[in-house]
């Protein structure tokens, strides 16, 4: 149907990109809409890609059911950036942040959180080599709590959060890696923040959604491109924003749309993570899932093998029929197979099938 030769991309990120996408944008790349130019070439304070940027903020805002009383922005410094931006933001003084680690994206917010002010763990699953997600008790939040924040997936372990909790201090939540996978209720965070290079389009653009509410805490004493007030009040547009990668982003948003929505995302994430996690468990041991029954990621699913000499077989193998991105983060060995949004259900059949020939020979 597409251009041949595409490879059956399993990276975790930068990571696959619908074809839909690239074909679209692939025809405007020397004359968008009729300027004669790239949208690279745009001015961004011209009046076409005007269009393009608060589009994109609109068809977000209507595919995640955002509520008028949060701010989108286009930020960059990828997640890595937010790290330090929520402290810096929403942290004051004599006042705690509190983080749950379930994996080493979240220990890195913490790591940055601390040169910012106090911080303190609600909990960890570290002792577990982050194969769930932890336990926790709201009401062991001390009373002078800034925010809670949480990684709704960890993508080098395979784990995800399957609800969130109704927090009673504002909820923070890195969602780089299963933004827009599945249905949330945005009104239970105060701030979500994701890097755009899972699901949402390429690297280089940086979503934050924020309640208008939190932006009182940004003070005029911050450096001004690490203000949120800054992008709120300009629209993201104080500076030359990444307006290529808003423009893919767009194409992607346009792409959700038409595949009926993040509802229908859904149902088709479910039966991709459920061909790889059946290949799992119908092996009898010959491929062991890292992460918990109840802490299974539908975005990144990691797995060992019996041996390092099996997991060196399997993956040259894969190599040769074409699978790219299949091996897994040093914390936990193995495999890893990111399946997010724009991976084709056919493509994690054809990996599905891969691994029950594997395992039987």
């Amino acid at each position: 149907m597409y251009c041949m030769n595409r490879a059956l991309n399993f990276n975790a990120g930068p990571a696959a990109l619908p074809a839909e996408v690239l074909i679209e944008a692939q025809k405007h790349l020397l004359n968008f809409n009729g300027t004669g130019m790239s949208v690279m070439e745009l001015s961004h304070r011209s009046k076409p890609y005007e269009e393009v940027h608060d589009g994109a903020i609109s068809k977000l805002r209507t595919l995640m059911n955002i509520p008028d009383d949060y701010e989108v922005l286009f930020l960059q410094g990828g997640a890595s950036t937010q790290f330090s931006m929520v402290p810096m933001n929403l942290l004051k003084e004599g006042q705690t942040a509190s983080y749950i680690l379930s994996g080493a994206w979240s220990e890195k917010a913490l790591k940055e959180a601390k040169k910012v002010g106090q911080t303190s763990i609600l909990a960890s699953s570290k002792e577990s080599n982050y194969n769930s997600i932890p336990e926790f008790t709201l009401s062991d939040l001390s009373s002078d709590t800034a925010y809670l924040h949480i990684t709704s997936n960890n993508t080098i372990f395979g784990t995800q959060w399957q609800s969130f909790p109704d927090s009673p201090v504002p909820l923070i939540g890195d969602m780089s890696s299963d933004i827009l996978s599945k249905p949330i209720q945005v009104d239970q965070f105060g701030l979500i923040y994701a890097g755009a290079q899972k699901n949402l389009g390429p690297s280089g653009v940086t979503v934050v959604i924020i309640k208008k509410s939190l932006l009182e805490r940004s003070t005029d004493a911050l450096p001004t491109m690490l203000n949120y007030k800054t992008y709120a009040d300009n629209n993201s547009l104080y500076n030359t924003p990444p307006t290529i990668a808003i423009y893919l982003l767009k194409l992607v948003l346009d792409w959700v749309e038409n595949q009926g929505g993040v509802t229908a995302i859904e149902k088709i994430n479910d039966q991709k993570a459920k061909l790889l996690y059946d290949a799992i468990d119908e092996s009898e041991g010959f491929y062991n899932g890292h992460a918990t029954l109840n802490s299974r990621s539908k975005m990144n699913v990691t797995f060992t093998l019996q041996s390092e000499e099996a997991t060196k077989v399997f993956l040259q193998q894969a190599k040769e029929e074409g699978f790219v991105g299949l091996n897994g983060h040093r914390s936990v060995g193995g495999c890893r197979a990111s399946i997010y949004n724009a991976v084709p259900l056919e493509n994690v059949e054809k990996l599905a099938e891969f691994m029950k020939k594997f395992s039987q020979k």
